[in-house]
């Protein structure tokens, strides 16, 4: 496959989210928060295209054509990439696309809201049979090891599908006129943990150590809770996905408002993720993706969503860059 994806112009595009932190033992029921949904193929879904079953239904693992339920963890606390609507409808870009993609496949997809930094844990442990929840694509999560190349786990296999960034979130105003990771240096930075933004905060502590300025690191479960942080003056910054962060200065977060500082930072791409034995899937998910990209139903829910400029030209297979 290509891995050739269209331009992302700055300030557009995504950010990534992705657990690197080891964490012992498997997902129990109890991590799992909120209440599953079942949808049938088409149902709630924007994407336009027809509950037909295509010859991919036929290349699903035998418990899933099974079942007939294509089981996805995400955590919906994400606005516009996975969040509830309405109480407890799950929407946003990964949900849309994760029907259009039960359409194509034939089956229907069922979500469990999953505290983000636990998704790694429950897929290995087959508590669903991907994670669709704006997760990066690399290395680290590929091969299973942490920040100094030490394994930590069995890693996963991914299926890129949106080219995405980070951005820096500030109160609006941006009252101590930051610009860039290094005007966080002496100050308190707030981020959602086990973050790429959470690694890329770790390395700009060392950088900021050798200023004689310390770096501060508050982690929260969601990232609202770190804007809250930024919103009450106890942090100067949250660092976030691209188009949360756009999302969070448009709506603003209970009747806070922010602004985005300097430039979008590390584009990567989002992966559907796979525990390392289930090629099928995989495969199957891929190419159901590649049919979505030539009929024009992907671009249709990028365009929903106002999030067109991180689109890719095909499905790639662990092809992080």
């Amino acid at each position: 496959m290509s891995t050739a994806t269209r331009p992302v112009r700055s300030g557009t595009g995504a950010g990534s989210r992705t657990t690197t932190a080891h964490r012992a033992g498997a997902l129990t029921a109890a991590a799992v928060t909120g209440s599953l949904l079942l949808t049938g193929c088409g149902s709630g879904s924007s994407s336009g295209a027809t509950a037909a079953p295509s010859d991919l239904h036929g290349r699903l693992p035998a418990p899933v054509r099974s079942a007939g339920v294509l089981r996805i963890g995400a955590d919906l606390t994400y606005a516009p990439i996975g969040f509830k609507a309405d109480g407890n409808r799950p929407d946003g870009l990964d949900v849309d696309l994760a029907h259009a993609l039960g359409d194509v496949l034939g089956v229907q997809v069922q979500f469990s809201d999953v505290p983000f930094d636990r998704l790694r844990l429950g897929l290995q442990a087959h508590e669903y049979d991907l994670v669709m929840s704006g997760m990066t694509d690399n290395t680290q999560r590929r091969d299973g090891t942490d920040d100094q190349a030490r394994k930590i786990n069995d890693g996963l296999d991914f299926v890129d599908y949106f080219v995405t960034g980070t951005s820096i979130v500030v109160a609006k105003g941006n009252p101590q006129k930051v610009s860039s990771l290094d005007d966080l240096c002496g100050r308190t930075v707030a981020l959602q943990r086990e973050t790429v933004q959470s690694v890329m905060m770790e390395r700009q502590a060392g950088a900021c150590e050798k200023t004689g300025k310390k770096l501060t690191v508050t982690e929260t479960e969601t990232d609202d809770q770190a804007l809250a942080l930024v919103a009450q003056g106890r942090a100067t910054a949250d660092l976030n996905d691209s188009p949360v962060a756009a999302h969070a200065v448009k709506n603003g977060r209970a009747g806070a408002q922010f602004q985005v500082a300097g430039e979008q930072l590390q584009m990567a791409p989002y992966g559907i993720a796979f525990a390392k034995e289930d090629t099928a899937l995989r495969d199957a998910v891929a190419e159901a993706l590649n049919q979505l990209i030539r009929n024009g139903v992907y671009d249709k829910v990028l365009a929903k969503w106002g999030l067109s400029e991180g689109a890719v030209q095909s499905a790639v297979v662990n092809g992080s860059f």
